[in-house]
């Protein structure tokens, strides 16, 4: 179980805790959280996330990185269980692994693996000539997205720097 709360590292310990909230600080700030989604279906969501990063600066072609996430979404749904979904994709409209982190207070239908709504997203974008970092961001955020802790905290944060604190980034 990965502990989200810096306070806790200390406790834990440990090279993976600490190197998950590492990386995590590479790429997720204030500027790409929102503790307000307000698309109530998956296209919207999407879109949504994605003006997100494109506001941050983060995307250089809206169009494409929608289009190769929509792709991607067409292939398998990339809601998962327990509320989360990770939308992702490979595309040119970046040039290295950017992410955002959005919470939907009603939840949005996904597609998810057990059938609920998703209220906790977190998009990501690759470079398609990079495979590594984009697989590494996915299966580190899933890791803290499993446990029931972190994700009733991170629907309970108010804004974007409590998201950042539950994250200890």
């Amino acid at each position: 179980m990965v502990i989200l709360h810096s306070g806790n590292l200390a406790k834990r310990g440990g090279p993976c805790y600490i190197g998950t909230i590492m990386k995590l600080k590479l790429v997720l700030n204030e500027d790409v959280i929102t503790t307000d989604l307000s698309g109530s279906a998956k296209n919207e969501v999407i879109a949504e996330l994605l003006d997100i990063l494109v506001s941050a600066g983060k995307v250089t072609d809206r169009e494409t990185a929608l289009k190769d996430l929509l792709l991607r979404e067409e292939k398998m749904s990339t809601g998962m269980q327990f509320g989360v979904a990770i939308p992702h994709a490979k595309t040119t409209a970046v040039k290295e692994l950017v992410a955002c982190i959005g919470i939907s207070r009603k939840g949005v239908a996904f597609d998810s693996l057990d059938g609920k709504p998703s209220r906790i997203f977190i998009m990501t974008l690759s470079s398609v000539e990079r495979t590594g970092p984009h697989v590494q961001f996915l299966a580190e955020i899933s890791k803290i997205l499993k446990s029931s802790a972190s994700r009733e905290a991170i629907l309970a944060a108010a804004s974007a720097a409590d998201i950042m604190k539950i994250l200890g980034l």
